[in-house]
């Protein structure tokens, strides 16, 4: 019995110490509602730039769940610097604004 609490708490430190990513490497999710075609969210590449884990972009000023369709993008919030464009700005990342087919998709 002792081992076995011993285990469920090793296995409960592991889990609470991984960095669990909204969209884990390899995976994608795509956005397929808007008019300009299909924006496919890449995992791998955005993990890669996100260092501080998911609360770089899920908090309370960007993306506050980690859940999609809980939150309406809209271009004109992403050039003025909210949401995808708080990276997508030019400097961290691609500008969005003049680089519509680097997301959409038709």
């Amino acid at each position: 019995m002792k081992r076995l609490i011993l285990l469920g708490c090793a296995v409960l430190l592991v889990l609470a110490s991984t960095n669990v990513m909204a969209v884990s490497k390899g995976n994608t999710l795509s956005f397929d509602k808007s008019k300009m075609g299909a924006v496919t969210f890449d995992g791998t590449r955005h993990n890669e730039i996100a260092t501080k884990g998911c609360r770089e972009c899920h908090n309370p000023d960007l993306f506050p769940k980690m859940k999609q369709g809980t939150v309406a993008i809209a271009m004109a919030n992403i050039y003025a610097g909210k949401q995808c464009g708080f990276c997508h700005n030019g400097g961290r990342a691609f500008a969005a604004k003049g680089n519509c087919k680097r997301c959409h998709k038709r």
